[in-house]
């Protein structure tokens, strides 16, 4: 989940009516990896289709958009696209540690330690091409656009919340990467669920917050440059470990006394190889992106029902009642459904 700053700034709570209106460029990945891990059975189980696929994702997809829609939010997904070199250690890591996750759910599962074999269950969420793939074919039967990144997905994502090309309003991730990454504005908890499922299996108040990079910046009295910097300390996607025993605090203290990246990392003997570090710092503060163009369509009713009711098994009478829902959001736009599309 790379940097986590969350000890440092105190987001804005704000209501769903202050988004209105708006456009988000929706972390694709960060988004399907939350529903594989929380859309669940109570004792880890994800949500399958009678072949045995999982169907988690696209749940969670169908109806996030739809209260996104209800509440007058456009999305717009962005989804990872060449895996940058500086991240394939981190990628190989996370390989492992899920396939470990998900042997141990299923002993304790076998075990009917339901609680426990959750909490592991949540850590082993494994997206493939296919559910990639499935993802796509869903939000263009909704009608909802969505991008290929070049590379890095937030990357692109905040790089269109600075473009005058567009009309996007914030990045919508959990992950605070994308704030490293430059994006003006971010929002996280985009769910109606006033409580949330943690990995223990317990539940946890949420709410939507909104982080303005200029607040933030202000805030901790640093530039987008030392914010970069902070994260590498701490431990990034690119270099998830950081820096042993340097946590927000710390890395904010050493980043004010410093002009010079390299400086801070030679006088302090930080143990962080030189050439890696300058690497990541170029990827974040210069990273492939590119000008996009996008449009929203009328969703088909007959391909969303034939993707979920027919290929995977979804109830009909639900969603039915979803795509009523869906219908009656579009209708409810202000200058109706035309300003949609």
């Amino acid at each position: 989940m790379g940097v986590d700053l969350g000890d440092l700034v105190e987001p804005e709570e704000i209501e769903w009516a202050e988004l209105h209106d708006k456009e988000l460029a929706i972390d694709a990945m960060n988004t399907l990896y939350q529903f594989l891990s929380i859309i669940r059975q109570r004792d880890g189980t994800p949500l399958k289709d009678s072949q045995g696929r999982v169907t988690s994702h696209l749940s969670g997809l169908f109806y996030r958009n739809i209260n996104l829609l209800e509440n007058g939010i456009r999305p717009v997904y962005i989804f990872d696209g060449e895996t940058p070199e500086l991240k394939e250690k981190e990628s190989s890591r996370r390989r492992k540690k899920r396939e470990e996750a998900r042997e141990e759910w299923k002993r304790l599962k076998d075990e009917g330690k339901v609680e426990e074999a959750y909490t592991k269950a949540t850590q082993s969420s494994r997206l493939d091409g296919d559910m990639i793939l499935e993802a796509k074919k869903l939000l263009d039967a909704m009608g909802i656009p969505y991008i290929d990144a070049v590379s890095e997905g937030e990357a692109q994502a905040a790089h269109m919340t600075r473009s005058d090309e567009g009309d996007i309003y914030a990045v919508g991730s959990q992950d605070w990467d994308c704030l490293l990454f430059g994006a003006e504005k971010m929002v996280r908890n985009l769910t109606t669920r006033k409580k949330r499922k943690t990995s223990s299996g317990g539940k946890k108040e949420v709410s939507v917050e909104r982080i303005e990079l200029e607040d933030v910046l202000d805030e901790l009295e640093v530039s987008q440059e030392k914010l970069v910097w902070m994260g590498i300390l701490m431990g990034t996607d690119f270099n998830p470990d950081g820096v042993k025993g340097i946590g927000p605090k710390t890395a904010l203290k050493l980043v004010k006394k410093y002009d010079s990246f390299e400086e801070l990392l030679e006088d302090e003997k930080v143990d962080l190889d030189m050439e890696r570090a300058e690497k990541i710092l170029e990827l974040f503060m210069d990273p492939p992106v590119e000008e996009v163009s996008y449009e929203f369509s009328s969703p088909d009713n007959g391909r969303i029902k034939e993707i979920l009711v027919e290929e995977h098994d979804f109830s009909e009478e639900r969603i039915d009642s979803g795509l009523d829902k869906l219908e009656k959001a579009l209708e409810s736009r202000q200058s109706g459904l035309e300003s949609f599309v």
